[in-house]
């Protein structure tokens, strides 16, 4: 289940009431102690709702696989077909909270104030990723082994329309801006990215110099350049260019595309593999996976804590190199790795880096963002993690695709080891981004806040 907004058919929407600058001030400010756990409690039960959409469908690919028809590349867009339209919506969404009121579209920075009180509330809305992607991993393998691959899909509209009547009357609005955004720049972006992938994609099939491949590579490249001449000129784009002013927030979104990318080929290829080599049931591979999720949750919900003793960027940095460690151990999988101590025991370390990573992560992106822009950051936040999971995913298959060992069930290994050590240099590169952009940013002694 997911929200959508709808128009009128022009190509922008406008909004012709104004709103002071020191109005739109005003309604920053955070709810009261006995609203805010409840307004924390809808914003993170509907994160929930996405973490599951997302993770459901994993255990179930090689069903999808067999039952559809796909190649090994094709199945890709099974993931891809999704993250991509809803990363281009979100960009959409988010600058619509800036003008229409943030209780349209959930926003949690506005809804908390910066110190203690948003440190809580950033690990919970963490720690929901943690317990949603667990249980999305077990409910969608055991649907798939009782029902279908299919039923899964139906299982978060009833908690879609609950936690809209709730967000209805309980979240708290804020004013509203004048002004228009436009269409334009959504489609540009999403066209941009779906074309990008699909020749990477494609290029594995019928090789990079092909027109079918050079020509979406292309075309995309081109609507992306079209994509910020748009927002260079609108009067209310969907991603104001002043948000890439900071050092720190741009590496945030080099980032969080880089670690978020490596993370889907993480769960895209780990799924696939202990069901292909081990031949696990979709369920046994939802629970292969616990180590991980129940450890990210533990670590999630110390964040606050580790906050109080370190600064951001040492718990950032910290959580991107155990990921990183458990994704090169993990990379080492072949046809007779043991699950104990070749994916169970990776799956640790890579859970505590989740834990520690989303938080500061995510606080770094909105960091000292104007009000009046605070929807278009948070919604470039998400974006970058969408169109980053896409992008990165395409380019996991490739490299999968181009190993051969002659061997069935050996090539099924070698391919998923190759797609995981390309998460491990994915992550390399985001901890090379945080180093060099996010941590000169914050040099100041005794930073312990999100």
């Amino acid at each position: 289940m997911r929200a959508a907004l709808k128009y009128d058919g022009t190509g922008d929407v406008a909004m012709t009431e104004s709103t002071p600058p020191m109005a739109v001030r005003a309604s920053a400010a955070p709810a009261a102690p006995a609203r805010a756990t409840l307004i924390l409690a809808i914003i993170c039960v509907s994160y929930f709702m996405v973490i599951l959409d997302n993770s459901i469908v994993f255990t179930g690919l090689p069903q999808i696989r067999s039952a559809m028809g796909f190649s090994e590349t094709g199945l890709s867009w099974i993931t891809n077909a999704y993250v991509l339209v809803f990363g281009g919506l979100l960009l959409l969404g988010a600058r619509a909270g800036d003008l229409f009121g943030h209780r349209r579209v959930f926003l949690l920075t506005r809804s908390f104030a910066e110190g203690r009180v948003r440190n809580r509330a950033m690990a919970a809305y963490s720690a929901v990723a943690g317990l949603g992607a667990a249980l999305g991993l077990v409910v969608g393998g055991l649907v798939a082994d009782l029902i279908s691959w299919r039923a899964g899909f139906f299982l978060n509209v009833p908690v879609g329309i609950a936690m809209v009547a709730l967000a209805v009357r309980f979240l708290p609005e804020t004013e509203r801006q004048g002004g228009r955004f436009y269409v334009a720049g959504a489609l540009l972006a999403t066209a941009g990215s779906t074309a990008l992938v699909f020749g990477i994609v494609d290029a594995t099939d019928i090789g990079w110099t092909a027109p079918a491949t050079l020509i979406p590579l292309v075309a995309g490249l081109v609507m992306l350049v079209l994509f910020v001449a748009v927002e260079r000129r609108a009067a209310q784009p969907i991603v104001p260019l002043r948000l890439f002013a900071s050092r720190e927030r741009s590496g945030a979104y080099v980032t969080r595309m880089l670690y978020m990318g490596a993370m889907i080929g993480f769960f895209f290829f780990t799924a696939q593999f202990v069901q292909s080599v081990y031949h696990w049931t979709p369920l046994q591979a939802g629970l292969a996976f616990l180590p991980m999720t129940l450890v990210n949750f533990v670590f999630a919900v110390q964040v606050p804590r580790l906050l109080e003793r370190a600064s951001r960027p040492q718990v950032l940095t910290t959580g991107l190199a155990l990921t990183m460690v458990g994704m090169v151990w993990l990379s080492r999988l072949d046809l007779h790795t043991p699950y104990l101590t070749g994916v169970a025991l990776p799956m640790v370390l890579i859970g505590a880096g989740q834990g520690l990573v989303p938080a500061p992560l995510t606080s770094s992106g909105v960091d000292e963002v104007a009000p009046a822009d605070a929807g278009a950051a948070s919604g470039l936040v998400n974006t970058v993690h969408q169109i980053g999971s896409a992008l990165s995913l395409g380019i996991l298959t490739a490299v999968a695709a181009s190993v051969s060992t002659g061997h069935e069930a050996a090539g099924i290994a070698a391919r998923w080891g190759a797609a995981l050590t390309g998460s491990a240099v994915l992550l390399a590169l985001a901890l090379a981004a945080t180093l060099t952009l996010v941590v000169p940013t914050r040099t100041r002694p005794h930073e312990r806040s999100l």
